[in-house]
C-alpha cells in the first residue's frame, strides 16, 4: 500500500528534531576547572578586613562617643590608590594597609598605600590576612615579614597585626577545631615576635572569636586588640581582654570605606609604634 507523503515527511522531521535533542543531551556537562572557585566564592587574595562583619554580625550606628580617641583607616587592593592628603585633612592619623595572604598573595598595592599614607604625615602599619587550613602560622608569619610586615622602631611604625576572622573562601574556622586554631594563632605570633622583637595586634569578631576558639582568653596579656564591630558601642569584646587598643567601626566611611578608631590621643598611637 503506498505511504502517504506528507505523513512520511513529517515523521522524519521528528526523528531529525529527537536524533539532534538527544545528542545535545548527551554531551557532556562543563564542570568548574581543578580549583576553580564557586560563583559565589572570590578569589584567593581578595579578603579584606572586616569582610564577614555584616553578613554575621550586621550593623547598627556608629560611635557616639570620639573624646580622647584618634581616627584611623584600614586599606586592601580593594581600595586601589588611596588619596592619603585627602584623609590626613579629614582628620586621619594612622592607616594600616594589608600586606599579605596566606602564603600566596602580595597586595600590588601595598607600595602606594604603606608609603603614601607615611609620607602624608600618618603613622602605618601592615596586616596580614590568616588562612589557617592553608599552611601553618609560622610559615604565614614569615611570609608576612619577608613582604612587608616587618617592623622599625622609627616612631611612626605599628607593630603587625594577624587578621584571623571568617573564612570569606568556605569553613568559617578554616575547617579547624577550636584548640587547634588556637594552637595555629600561638604559632603565627610566636614566629612574627621572633622575627621582629614585636608583639602582633590580633584583629578579630567577638562572635568569631567565642566560634573558632572557644572564647580562648590567653592571648590577651600580650597583644592588643582590634576589635570589628559596625555600631554605636564596641560591644562585649573576646575573653581576656578588659579593653580595646583599636575599634573598626565602620566599612562605609569617607574616603576609603573602612574607619577606626585608636582607643587613646595620637601620643598613644606613637606610643603603641614605638613599642
Amino acid at each position: 500500500m503506498p505511504v502517504h507523503r506528507a505523513g512520511f515527511t513529517r515523521l522524519r522531521a521528528f526523528t531529525t528534531v529527537a536524533a539532534v535533542l538527544l545528542a545535545i543531551l548527551s554531551l557532556p556537562r562543563a564542570t568548574p576547572a581543578a580549583g576553580a572557585a564557586a560563583p559565589d566564592v572570590p578569589p584567593r587574595g581578595s579578603a579584606h578586613m572586616g569582610m564577614g562583619v555584616v553578613a554575621h554580625d550586621g550593623q547598627d550606628g556608629t560611635p557616639t562617643h570620639r573624646t580622647a580617641r584618634t581616627e584611623g583607616v584600614d586599606v586592601s587592593s580593594h581600595q586601589g590608590n588611596v588619596a592619603w592628603p585627602t584623609l590626613w585633612s579629614s582628620g586621619v592619623k594612622w592607616a594600616y594597609a594589608k600586606a599579605t595572604e596566606g602564603t600566596y598573595y602580595k597586595n600590588p598595592y601595598y607600595a602606594q598605600q604603606y608609603n603614601g599614607s607615611y609620607d602624608t604625615g600618618m603613622i602605618r602599619g601592615a596586616y596580614h590576612f590568616a588562612t589557617p587550613d592553608r599552611t601553618s602560622g609560622a610559615a604565614q608569619a614569615d611570609y608576612f615579614v619577608d613582604h612587608g610586615g616587618a617592623w622599625s622602631p622609627d616612631g611612626r611604625t605599628l607593630p603587625g597585626v594577624l587578621d584571623i576572622e571568617w573564612n570569606p573562601y568556605g569553613n568559617a574556622c578554616y575547617g579547624k577545631s577550636q584548640s587547634a586554631m588556637v594552637s595555629w594563632i600561638h604559632d603565627f605570633l610566636n614566629q612574627y615576635r621572633a622575627r621582629t622583637g614585636r608583639h602582633a595586634v590580633i584583629y578579630t569578631a567577638t562572635s568569631w572569636w567565642k566560634q573558632c576558639t572557644g572564647n580562648y582568653a590567653g592571648f590577651a596579656a600580650d597583644n592588643p586588640l582590634w576589635i570589628a564591630r559596625y555600631a554605636s558601642t564596641a560591644g562585649e569584646l573576646p575573653a581576656g581582654w578588659d579593653f580595646y587598643t583599636m575599634w573598626q567601626y565602620t566599612s562605609t566611611g569617607p574616603t576609603v570605606g573602612d574607619h577606626d578608631l585608636f582607643n587613646g590621643t595620637v601620643d598613644r598611637v606613637r606610643a603603641l609604634a614605638l613599642g
